[in-house]
Parts: C-alpha cells; sequence; structure tokens
C-alpha cells in the first residue's frame, strides 16, 4: 500500500491559523515530515512520532531548533472515510507543529480546520463504536433505584434512568 500523500492542503491551513509561539515546528514542517500507515492491528488512528526522545524534543521546541525527522502514521482504516482520515490527520499535524497537548486550543484548532465527523455521517465511526461494545463485559444498564434495565448502546454510563430519571 502507497504510503499517505503528503498533507499540503492540511499544512497550508496550520500556517495561516497558528501563531508560531504555540507551534513552534511549523515551519520546518515541510521538510521534516514523513507520513506512513500503521499497521492494520493497531488500535490508534493515528501517531505523531519525532526522531529522538522527548528530552531532545522538548530541548528542540524551547530552543526553536529544526526538530528532526517526523513521521505521523495514520490507521489504513481511515482511507474509508474522508472526514475522519482529514480529522485525524489535523489532529497528529497540530502534534507535528509542537503543540503536544490535548487542550482546549488543540481541539478548537482541530475542529475548525477539520470537525470530526458525526456518528450517524460516519459508517467508520460506527463500526469502531460497534466493535467497541461488542467487546464491553457490561451489555445491560441497571437502576439501582427502580430495577430497571436496558441494553447498553452508549460506551458512556448514562446520568438517570430513563424510567425513573434517579441519577445513576
Amino acid at each position: 500500500m502507497q504510503p499517505p500523500e503528503f498533507p499540503d492542503l492540511e499544512v497550508r491551513h496550520l500556517e495561516e491559523n497558528l501563531v508560531d509561539d504555540d507551534a513552534v515546528f511549523l515551519r520546518f514542517l515541510r521538510e521534516s515530515l514523513k507520513m506512513e500507515w500503521l499497521d492494520e492491528d493497531d488500535d490508534r488512528l493515528g501517531v505523531t512520532r519525532f526522531a529522538g526522545n522527548h528530552n531532545d524534543v522538548f530541548r528542540k521546541k524551547r530552543l526553536k531548533l529544526p526538530p528532526g525527522k517526523i513521521t505521523i502514521l495514520l490507521h489504513p482504516m481511515l482511507s474509508e472515510d474522508d472526514s475522519l482520515y482529514k480529522h485525524t490527520l489535523v489532529h497528529e499535524l497540530l502534534h507535528a507543529a509542537g503543540l503536544a497537548k490535548h487542550d482546549d486550543n488543540h481541539h478548537e484548532l482541530v475542529e475548525k480546520i477539520a470537525p470530526a465527523p458525526s456518528l450517524a455521517n460516519s459508517p467508520l465511526l460506527q463500526k469502531l463504536r460497534e466493535n467497541v461494545l461488542g467487546k464491553r463485559e457490561l451489555v445491560e444498564w441497571l437502576c439501582d433505584a427502580c430495577g430497571f434495565q436496558w441494553n447498553r448502546k452508549t460506551l458512556r454510563k448514562p446520568h438517570r434512568c430513563p424510567k425513573c430519571a434517579s441519577s445513576l
């Protein structure tokens, strides 16, 4: 399988939307970035790897030095869903640009440049959700207050019972 294409358009969007103070590696992305696919059996959608250890990366970031080789690896199943592919790619590009934390700024930038597809509009997200729910040991929710039991269709525990509205 050919490696993913270099994300020229997405890098251009980052250059237009990021401040250099936050994204110290952004100006080096075009010469430092390499794209690859993750293994089929990997459980991540994407990962960003820097040459060297975290101390090297932190020092280069602090001194605003070139980061060395950066590799973004994306899961091959993302090729089935263009919106989720772009969302994951932009998420990883922000890490490659130097935004390491998953903070509000990171989230807002990803949503501005490549919003996540809704569950209803993404067959891949639906498939992943079904896969996760299918592997869970807990298949039903139970209300301690009224004893109502219902099939689990969500990953998160509900806040209230749908029958008696008691907090769970």
